[in-house]
């Protein structure tokens, strides 16, 4: 190959790496274009605008007559794009004294030169997001888009309204943890959080553009997608009814300087929840609503459990009421356990005199005795009434329930007496409430209900009934015989002292040593639960009611001078307030 040859080769070559170069960023720009241009295009786009989630009105929260206990207010952020303002300069100087004015008249937290002075220099330099204020009311907004220069619209006065939503509790604090909220990072509480997806509704979008400072401004007053309100929850609570529960609860708390408390008003047909308080006392002594004892809080409930040991061993046949039992002076000994009675009393007593009498003596040693060889006959009692079961309530937050069974291994010959008078088990104060209102219910046991129905435009959506859980808890003649014991026990028995010659009540005292875990029972002091848990009238009852409260260090603990002042307390004030509960009294008093 002579050189001239090598020389066009060559020559051949660069030409051909350049030919192979130029068609690789042709093909490479034509891809671009036609292939990736959307990609690219969206991408140069999302740089200066976007879309923007508008949160969406939340749905309000109503009482059972139509009173709001949850609602949201808009609230508005104003902003003033200067540089649309400064585009009419003649209008601006005409105005900015009377708008400066008005501004000033409106915030009060300027005055009307300051006012102009801000208008004037920010125009000068034309910024684009100046804040005005924030937390805006809608009446107020109206109002300013009136003033001067503010009167022509976004588009020429610069104004930009913004906004954002603020949830309120008309109320206050009444029943704050059962209305509850929602947060995206926290668990969800009350019905705010169980019906988060009714009541959020769904968000709109709005175009925005991003100006300097990396602010991004709406780019039109209208939404591209308008924001469609959340629907609205009309619970059970009853306004009055928790208000005088609420107000109650905290008058005896601060009486007997309790750690924590709950009371729970259910109507006895219905089920429905018609006030539900729960209180904590706090590093200042004072109480507020940080948990939700109610249904949140599983603990030994004490004496007011002996209603289902006599129940199951009424229906088992194992005893009857004028059954005898000696309670050997109020104290006795089982697998080296003492077990004492409140009082010294009698040695032979009936069932009826030891339920009234709220003795554990008795109930231990008459369940002891019927089933130690068949414990779990007495167990699988407990279970037909459901107490091993959560209610599955509508909110959240309900805690589980123990009933241990022989076959649990924490099982102990200890068991079935300590469990006869409410140890050993735990249940939450609503669990107990459901069982003492299936007795009230003509044997019906039915879950607790918060919501009434979801409402959408003003028309119900979804509509909740009373779910039974059990149509007959026990036999017409056990429950008979349980509810004249209950009304015993305000008749003759440990609450005697609130028996009342206007309504009767049925029920029963609870008074039990609180556990410190492991520990046991005695550590740094004795603590005790008081509670009372039953329903009045109790001749036709219509609400049942149970009121815990937790470590009393007032220098009472018993039940019936703890918790048993509340009951009457709130059960009077309902009486009272609806007169047809005592219709029968004004007609015979009226003849």
């Amino acid at each position: 190959m002579n050189i001239r040859t090598d020389i066009l080769w060559r020559v051949y070559l660069v030409y051909a790496i350049i030919f192979v170069c130029a068609f690789g960023v042709v093909f490479k720009l034509c891809k671009i274009q036609l292939v990736d241009g959307k990609k690219w295009t969206a991408m140069a786009d999302s740089l200066s605008t976007r879309y923007m989630n508008i949160v969406a009105n939340r749905g309000n929260i109503y009482a059972d007559d139509g009173s709001l206990l949850a609602t949201s207010l808009p609230e508005y952020e104003l902003r003033l794009d200067a540089g649309v303002m400064a585009d009419d300069p003649d209008l601006f100087h005409e105005k900015v004294d009377s708008l400066s004015a008005c501004l000033a008249g409106v915030f009060h937290d300027r005055t009307a030169t300051d006012y102009k002075r801000l208008l004037q220099k920010v125009c000068a330099r034309k910024d684009r997001y100046v804040m005005l204020m924030n937390k805006v009311s809608y009446d107020k907004l109206k109002l300013i888009k009136t003033f001067p220069i503010f009167n022509q619209g976004q588009y020429h006065s610069g104004l930009i309204a913004i906004q954002l939503n603020k949830r309120i509790k008309p109320f206050g604090d009444l029943a704050q943890r059962t209305i509850g909220y929602y947060t995206k990072t926290v668990q969800p509480v009350g019905l705010e959080g169980a019906y988060r997806e009714f009541l959020a509704g769904k968000d709109g979008k709005q175009l925005v553009e991003r100006v300097a400072g990396g602010i991004w401004l709406p780019l039109r007053d209208e939404a591209e997608i308008t924001p469609v309100d959340g629907s609205d929850i009309v619970s059970t609570i009853n306004v009055n009814i928790q208000d005088v529960a609420q107000n109650s609860l905290l008058k005896y708390m601060s009486i007997h300087n309790a750690e924590h408390g709950c009371v729970v008003v259910m109507e006895v047909k219905t089920g429905e929840i018609k006030a539900i308080a729960n209180l904590t006392r706090n590093a200042s002594g004072k109480y507020d609503e940080k948990f939700n004892y109610a249904f949140g809080e599983a603990a030994e409930p004490g004496s007011t459990f002996k209603l289902a040991s006599y129940m199951v061993a009424l229906d088992d046949h194992k005893l009857d009421t004028n059954t005898l039992v000696n309670v050997n002076g109020g104290i006795t000994k089982l697998y080296n356990h003492i077990i004492r009675d409140a009082e010294a009393g009698d040695h032979q007593i009936t069932v009826k005199q030891a339920f009234e009498r709220s003795s554990n003596v008795a109930v231990a040693t008459l369940i002891n005795d019927r089933y130690k060889n068949e414990p779990a006959l007495f167990t699988a009692g407990l279970y037909r009434l459901g107490l091993n079961q959560r209610l599955n309530l509508q909110v959240p937050g309900e805690a589980k329930p123990r009933i241990k069974t022989p076959k649990s291994g924490d099982w102990s010959k200890l068991s079935l007496p300590q469990m006869a008078y409410g140890y050993e088990v735990v249940l939450t104060p609503m669990q107990m409430l459901t069982l003492y209102n299936g007795v009230a219910n003509d044997g019906k046991i039915i879950a607790p209900l918060f919501v009434k129905e979801i409402d959408r435009l003003g028309k119900p959506v979804r509509q909740f009934e009373s779910r039974v859980i059990n149509p007959k808890m026990c036999s017409g003649s056990t429950l008979r015989k349980v509810r004249s014991m209950l009304e015993g026990v305000v008749l003759e028995g440990t609450a005697k002292s609130m028996h009342n010659k206007l309504y009767s009540i049925a029920g029963k005292t609870g008074t039990a040593q609180i556990a410190q875990g492991a520990a046991g029972y005695n550590v740094g002091g004795v603590k005790y639960q008081s509670s009372f848990c039953g329903y009045f009238p109790a001749d036709r009852p219509r609400y049942s009611m149970i009121i815990v409260m937790n470590n009393p260090t007032g220098g009472q603990y018993y039940a019936a001078q703890v918790a048993g002042p509340v009951f009457l307390d709130i059960a009077n004030k309902i009486y009272s307030t609806q007169l047809d509960m005592h219709q029968a009294y004004a007609v015979v008093a009226k003849k």
